[in-house]
C-alpha cells in the first residue's frame, strides 16, 4: 500500500508529486488524483447515497456504509495504480448528522490508509472555494460560491480568497426525504421545498451580508451540473462541456419546470441526466431555482472544480 502519510513539504518539489483527494458526500464518493495540482489523472465519481434515512434516523444505514466502502476499495486500487502518494480523505453532512460515523471512519481508513477528516460546513465552505475560484480571474471577483449537496449548501464569498463562508441544512437527499414523496411531486411538495429554501436564504443573508454584491455566482456539485448537462442536451457526460459553461436563470427554470412535472420514469429520458439522480434532481433544481431568485441571479458560473480540488491544493501547498 502507498504510504499516505503526511510529512514537511517545506523542502519538497511538489511539482511531480502525485496526491489524492476524496469527498465522501451525502449523495456520492467522489476521488481526485493529481500530479502537482495542475494534472487530473484521475476523476472519479459514484452515487453511493451514503446519507439515505440519516436526517430520519440520526443514523448512517448498513447498507449505505457498504456501498461507499465498496466504492472506496474501487478508489484505493486506483490509487495505488498511479503511485499517489499522499490523501486527505473528508466527510461532511451525513456523517456530521450521524451519531455512529466513528465506525465508519474505522472502516474506511482501514481501506484507505488514512482516515477520514470529518469537516465544519464552513471548512467544507471554504475549500470548496478554494477549488471553484483557482482558475478563475480574480478581477471577475469577488465570487459567491454555492454547492448544493446531498445533505447541506454551503456559501462562501470573497475575492481573491474565502472571506466568509456559511452551511445550511438543504440539498438535493434531505430535501427529497423530508419533502417529497408522490412522483411526479404534488405542487405542495414542490411548494414546500422552494420555501424552506428560503427560510435557510435567508439565514445566508444575515451571515454573509456581502453576499448579494458579488460580481460572479459560481455553482458546484451535481444538481448544478446535471442542471448544466440537461440544458445542453449532452447524451454523456463531458467535463470541458460543462466546466464554466454559463447557466442562466430562465435555463434552471425551465429545467426545474420540466424536471418537476414529469414522472421520474419520463424524467429518466432527458439527455444529461444520470440515472442515479433521478430520484434528488427535483428537490436539487428547487434549491437551486429558489436560490437564483433569492440573489437575483442571471446567470452563474458552473464549475467542476470544487472541494476535491482544494483538498488537493492543501496538499501540495
Amino acid at each position: 500500500m502507498t504510504d499516505t502519510a503526511t510529512t514537511d513539504t517545506s523542502m519538497t518539489d511538489t511539482s511531480s508529486m502525485v496526491v489524492a483527494a476524496i469527498d465522501c458526500g451525502t449523495n456520492s464518493t467522489r476521488l481526485l488524483v493529481s500530479r502537482g495540482g495542475r494534472d487530473a489523472l484521475a476523476r472519479e465519481m459514484t452515487i453511493t447515497r451514503m446519507g439515505h434515512g440519516v436526517d430520519r434516523t440520526g443514523r448512517l444505514d448498513a447498507e449505505a456504509i457498504e456501498r461507499v466502502l465498496a466504492c472506496l476499495r474501487n478508489y484505493r486500487t486506483i490509487m495505488d495504480e498511479h503511485g499517489v502518494s499522499r490523501i486527505r480523505i473528508t466527510a461532511t453532512s451525513a456523517a456530521r448528522d450521524a451519531k455512529n460515523s466513528a465506525s465508519f471512519f474505522d472502516a474506511a481508513e482501514d481501506i484507505i490508509g488514512a482516515r477520514p477528516e470529518l469537516l465544519s460546513g464552513e471548512e467544507e465552505g471554504r475549500l470548496s472555494f478554494q477549488g471553484a475560484t483557482a482558475d478563475l480571474d480574480p478581477d471577475d471577483g469577488p465570487f459567491l460560491v454555492f454547492d448544493i449537496g446531498g445533505g447541506s449548501t454551503e456559501f462562501a464569498f470573497g475575492a481573491e480568497t474565502c472571506e466568509q463562508a456559511v452551511s445550511t441544512d438543504m440539498g438535493c437527499v434531505r430535501f427529497t426525504e423530508k419533502y417529497i414523496e408522490s412522483d411526479p411531486p404534488r405542487p405542495e411538495e414542490l411548494s414546500a421545498c422552494v420555501t424552506v429554501a428560503g427560510l435557510f436564504l435567508d439565514d445566508v443573508d444575515r451571515a454573509i451580508p456581502g453576499a448579494r454584491n458579488a460580481r460572479t455566482f459560481v455553482g458546484l456539485a451535481g444538481t448544478v451540473s446535471a442542471t448544466a448537462a440537461i440544458e445542453i442536451g449532452l447524451a454523456e457526460y463531458d467535463r470541458d462541456a460543462i466546466h464554466h459553461f454559463r447557466l442562466t436563470h430562465a435555463a434552471v427554470e425551465d429545467v426545474f419546470r420540466t424536471m418537476a412535472t414529469e414522472s421520474a420514469e419520463d424524467r429518466a429520458f432527458n439527455p444529461g441526466l444520470e440515472a442515479n439522480r433521478v430520484e434528488v434532481i427535483v428537490a436539487g433544481t428547487a434549491i437551486l431555482a429558489k436560490a437564483m431568485r433569492h440573489f437575483a441571479i442571471d446567470e452563474i458560473l458552473v464549475s467542476e472544480a470544487d472541494i476535491l480540488d482544494g483538498l488537493v491544493h492543501s496538499l501540495i501547498r
